[in-house]
Parts: C-alpha cells; sequence; structure tokens
C-alpha cells in the first residue's frame, strides 16, 4: 500500500484509561465531510475492507484486508497477517487492540486503497472516535464504519427494503440528538447494519458508498470478505 508513516500518530502501548483520553484528544481532528483525491467520490476507484478476529483464546489477533475495484467490486488481493494481540478486550477501545494489526495487513497491499470500510464504528461512538475514525485519521484516508450492532445511540427501525435508512441519534453526551449515524437496511427484511463516517466521508456518502459495495449479502462485499478471511482455519479462540 504505501510505506510506514516516519511520523506515528502516537504510541500503541497505552493504559486503558491513558487510551480514553486519547481518543477524547483524537476526536476533533476526524474530518467528517468528503475529501477524497480529485473528483470527489468518483475518485473512488479501489476499495479495502478489513477486520480481524481472534485465536488461541485471544493471544493471536488475525488481521484481514481486502483490495476490490470499484464500482465492480472484483477483488485484487487478499491480506491475512497473524501477531500477538497487545491490549486487552475493553469495551470502546476495540482501535487500540486490532488498529495496529490492521494497518500492517493494510500495508503488504500493492495498491493504496481511494477508501477502507472497517467491520466497526466510526462516528457511532460513545467518544466519537470509533475504530473507522482512527484507522482513517492514522493513514489519512477516507474511512466509513459498518457494524453488525449499535455501539451507542438510539434509532427508529428503518424500512424493509433494502436502502431503507433510519437515523441513528446520540442518546446522551455533548449533543444529545446528534445524528451519529445510520441504520441502513442492505437486503430486504434482513437485519440492518449501523453506518457511520470515520474519516475524509459524510455520513450521507458513507451510506451511498456502503449500499454500492453490497451485492446480495447482508454485508458488503469488502467487510464480507475481510471478515471471512480472518476466520479461515482458526485454532482455538
Amino acid at each position: 500500500m504505501r510505506a510506514k508513516t516516519a511520523a506515528p500518530l502516537h504510541a500503541w502501548d497505552l493504559l486503558p484509561k491513558d487510551a480514553i483520553s486519547l481518543q477524547k484528544a483524537l476526536a476533533g481532528a476526524v474530518v467528517r465531510s468528503n475529501r477524497f483525491g480529485s473528483g470527489g467520490r468518483r475518485a473512488v476507484r479501489h476499495v479495502a475492507g478489513v477486520d480481524a478476529a481472534f485465536a488461541d483464546g485471544g493471544r493471536i489477533i488475525r488481521a484481514a484486508a481486502v483490495l476490490l475495484d470499484y464500482p465492480g467490486l472484483d477483488v485484487t488481493e487478499k491480506i491475512l497477517i497473524e501477531r500477538p494481540t497487545t491490549f486487552p478486550y475493553v469495551p470502546g477501545l476495540l482501535s487500540f487492540r486490532e488498529v495496529p494489526a490492521l494497518l500492517e495487513a493494510l500495508w503488504q497491499l500493492p495498491a493504496a486503497p481511494d477508501l477502507i470500510l472497517c467491520d466497526g464504528h466510526g462516528y457511532a461512538h460513545p467518544r466519537r472516535f470509533g475504530l473507522a475514525c482512527h484507522l482513517g485519521l492514522w493513514l489519512d484516508t477516507p474511512t466509513i464504519g459498518v457494524a453488525k450492532s449499535r455501539l451507542t445511540g438510539s434509532h427508529e427501525e428503518p424500512g424493509v427494503a433494502k436502502g431503507d435508512v433510519s437515523w441513528l441519534l446520540a442518546d446522551k453526551g455533548l449533543r444529545p440528538g446528534e445524528r451519529i449515524g445510520a441504520v441502513l437496511r442492505t437486503r430486504e427484511r434482513v437485519r440492518p447494519v449501523y453506518v457511520s463516517a470515520g474519516h475524509r466521508v459524510s455520513l450521507r456518502a458513507a451510506v451511498a458508498l456502503t449500499l454500492g459495495c453490497t451485492t446480495r449479502y447482508r454485508l458488503p462485499e469488502p467487510t464480507r470478505l475481510a471478515d471471512k478471511l480472518s476466520k479461515a482455519h482458526r485454532d482455538g479462540g
């Protein structure tokens, strides 16, 4: 994908309380408007999906990155790396557990994606700094969070047709009622997914691009394939 940055955003060996403080400090740097390459959303020619799974009772993380062309969604590369898990499981701090390994997988891709879809949340996070925000800010790359379940906020049920949306609203924090994500039906009468902006993408564009990456499955192809790859041939956990 690209050489590792010479100036890392921060160190990863943090205590959970320090990680929370860092999330709060970095949240203000996230860009929630469209900042794609020249040509706007039309500049998206390659999209990556990332996900992670755990083996050996959680001691090993398996990070997957899948590169696809867009809008054709043909797979051009799959990368899977394994490394020891270095951060505990703490709700709301998933990025500190997964992003270091996801970065290693992304750096091995033959081309830099124009957009990354993450299996996790972005702005729809208690501190508005979920995994998609963290990864996007680190790489300065447009990112979208597409999660299977709700982490925070409240919403009405969307309609039953593919493409139906209801808004995920903050139910606490500095701005109760703020629109923090979208509850998107990606397949008729199938459970919706939770879409939120990560970095350099607006919420409306995140919804449109997620639908553009979705075929006949509930999950968009980039994260569906990354999820499948990360779980292939696991031993233990």
